[in-house]
């Protein structure tokens, strides 16, 4: 198996291509919730990928519902300023899945609320009302994981 990283609703192309190059350098499968705030054939998208895309696993939804149905046995983790939990205090296993929201509004309030137990937030600075950019916060918490897993002897 991997671990999974969900963008719902991704808004710019430079952070998923990003993403996706971390992905592809982490055998970590891409899961993209639409709508998307870009082409996939985004000139900026494969540019911020480089030539990674061939190397990338990456699924496709048309509703965050529909991913879970697909995956109902499986523990997400959502990324989000408001939960109250580090991501280090949790202990991550195989076929995990990571979830974030897009750029300017993050997950719906809903569905951070429904999933309070198994939200996950870096540590930072709440005075300014701003957060780290989408792809940096996705390494941060994957790479995390993976140190957990022993790093699925990627070296």
């Amino acid at each position: 198996m991997a671990l999974n990283i969900v963008l719902v609703e991704p808004e710019i192309p430079h952070n998923t291509g990003n993403i996706a190059r971390t992905c592809a350098l982490t055998d970590t499968v891409l899961h993209l919730v639409r709508p998307l705030g870009f082409s996939v054939d985004d000139k900026h998208l494969k540019r911020a990928g480089l030539d990674y895309w061939h190397l990338v696993k990456i699924n496709y939804y048309d509703s965050f519902e529909e991913l879970v149905r697909k995956y109902p046995d499986s523990k997400f983790y959502y990324s989000t300023t408001k939960a109250k939990k580090h991501y280090t205090e949790f202990s991550y296993g195989d076929g995990d899945f990571f979830v974030f929201g897009k750029e300017t509004k993050g997950l719906p309030e809903k569905l951070i609320k429904e999933n309070i137990d198994t939200a996950i937030r870096i540590p930072m600075r709440t005075d300014l009302k701003r957060s780290l950019n989408l792809s940096n916060s996705v390494n941060i918490i994957l790479f995390e994981a993976l140190r957990q897993l022993d790093f699925f002897s990627l070296d």
